[in-house]
């Protein structure tokens, strides 16, 4: 019996539940299923979900060294476009494709991991708390000393992501809501490339996946609350998205496989020591 693990995250009609996150029908699901395989996975897509997809495609390719997984980012519009038009087997993203998108290519949406969205700033920032409605008018360029809250007297620099992103769409809607983002905010196109540029920057304000924050960088609590796993699964935080592997019609062969994979016990310990909330 198909299970269903869409649970947290999104509400859609009824006549496209049928293709949303279903788990593995037959297949064992675990490593030996690719014992007798030989082939190629390619993947592309969100970028929160490569330290994920990278641990799974070495596990494999360990295991089988006739299988070979190619992982590229790009952002969720990208992964969930080339998918569509059949450029690679797998299309991650940090969002649910949208009901035109899903008819449009027949997509199948597989939910493995629920991830948090937080903000950070520089770790030498004292800045380390604020309202929801001051980090609206930061972004939006109303607030724009640190002074204003607390800190040095020096201009706040906005970190942004690309429009292609589904972190940034999850804080836009449910952090800023669906508020106005300065048009000064600097672009970076990954988790990675926001870290690094917000480890960097002193005065910088930015985000990233909640499985991303490490020491390199000061997690911001919002209303209190500090953007952690367990506040994100407590449903505290509330900035917090599905992450899901799309594919072009059922998945078949080694790509149904490497989906099963991440739904297994091992596939989703693999999620959890990443920093992301198993859907098992």
């Amino acid at each position: 019996m198909k299970k269903c693990f869409l649970r947290l995250q999104v509400a859609l009609p009824l006549c496209l539940l049928a293709l949303f996150a279903f788990a593995p029908l037959a297949r064992s699901g675990g490593l030996d299923a690719f014992r007798n395989d030989k082939g190629e996975i390619n993947v592309s897509g969100g970028t929160a979900h490569i330290p994920v997809m990278k641990e799974a495609a070495k596990r494999i390719m360990t295991a089988n060294r006739e299988v070979r997984v190619t992982i590229a980012g790009g952002g969720s519009g990208v992964g969930i476009k080339q998918v569509g038009e059949g450029l690679v087997d797998i299309g991650n993203s940090g969002r649910a494709p949208t009901e035109q998108e899903i008819r449009q290519y027949s997509l199948h949406v597989f939910q493995w991991a629920i991830d948090g969205v937080g903000v950070v700033v520089n770790k030498g920032n004292p800045v380390k708390s604020l309202k929801k409605e001051e980090l609206k008018k930061i972004f939006s360029g109303e607030i724009n000393n640190w002074k204003t809250l607390g800190g040095q007297d020096r201009p706040i620099n906005i970190y942004n992501r690309d429009e292609a992103s589904g972190t940034r769409e999850v804080f836009w809607e449910k952090g800023l809501e669906k508020g106005n983002i300065s048009l000064k905010a600097n672009v970076v196109v990954s988790n990675g490339a926001m870290k690094s540029a917000v480890a960097n920057d002193l005065y910088a304000i930015g985000y990233v996946s909640v499985g991303h924050i490490d020491e390199s960088i000061a997690p911001v609590a919002l209303e209190g609350v500090l953007p952690t796993i367990g506040n994100v699964k407590s449903g505290a935080h509330k900035i917090s998205r599905g992450l899901y592997s799309n594919t072009k019609g059922k998945p078949q062969g080694l790509t149904g496989k490497f989906i099963d994979y991440l739904f297994t016990g091992e596939g989703q310990k693999i999620v959890t020591d990443h920093g992301f909330i198993a859907v098992k």
